[in-house]
């Protein structure tokens, strides 16, 4: 019990700070023309901003299921690699269903605290995951109930705030890195690429998103090389 109300009381901030965040994506959903019941259940089962954030907008356009695709596994993989870096680090009792259950709530965040633990027990993890779930699907909550009584220009408005969030998570690695800074760099100016050539802005959204990650990601491995020799002799 001690492990859990310790793992509780760690989610509390990433809990409040979602309650904010998720409040935006309500709000978003409700202007899109989704109604407040179905933005919860999109919070309550999937837990990804940026995820739900590009699948509500392929939603609105019917049969677009390869492009939703193509962009859920671009935007959400990196969990996939957040939940082997954990899973070096988890203790014996942390296995089977567990694992399975648990895997569902992994976050930037979430993985930023359990990553700081030594030897992370299911009952901290469990913990920890159930007040920023709370928070996303209570914040999705709010918005898409206040989404449907708020002026359409109240609800753009705040309609931004979400993409606030994205800015508060790139710009400061890309003050410390300038590696990061160019490659946020390149993946804008190819998004703008999209967004405004004749050819090219044809292309649904998702796919688009998808190939500017990828290509970035791409031209910053070549431009900005890492040396991993380097990295295991200091080891």
């Amino acid at each position: 019990m001690k492990l859990f109300l310790r793992g509780l009381r760690a989610g509390v901030p990433i809990g409040l700070g979602y309650l904010s965040v998720s409040f935006t994506f309500g709000i978003m959903a409700i202007s899109l023309g989704f109604e407040w019941w179905q933005a919860v259940i999109i919070s309550a089962l999937t837990l990804t901003s940026a995820g739900q954030l590009a699948g509500i907008s392929i939603m609105v356009n019917p049969m677009q299921y390869i492009t939703m695709l193509i962009s859920q596994l671009t935007i959400n993989v990196r969990y996939s690699f957040m939940s082997v870096s954990l899973s070096q680090r988890v203790s014996p009792s942390f296995k089977g269903i567990k694992r399975w259950l648990l895997g569902f709530f992994i976050t930037d965040e979430i993985f930023a605290v359990a990553s700081t633990e030594k030897r992370i027990e299911p009952k901290f993890f469990l913990g920890l995951c159930v007040m920023p779930w709370i928070g996303w699907t209570l914040g999705t909550l709010v918005g898409g109930l206040i989404g449907n009584v708020l002026p359409p220009i109240i609800i753009s408005s705040l309609c931004i705030a979400i993409y606030g969030m994205f800015l508060a998570i790139i710009i400061p690695p890309a003050k410390k890195s300038r590696p990061i800074l160019i490659v946020i760099c390149i993946a804008g100016i190819l998004h703008c690429l999209f967004y405004y050539l004749p050819i090219l802005r044809e292309i649904p959204s998702g796919i688009s998103i998808s190939v500017c990650a990828i290509l970035a990601a791409i031209i910053g491995a070549l431009l900005f090389p890492i040396d991993t020799s380097k990295e295991g002799s200091d080891r």
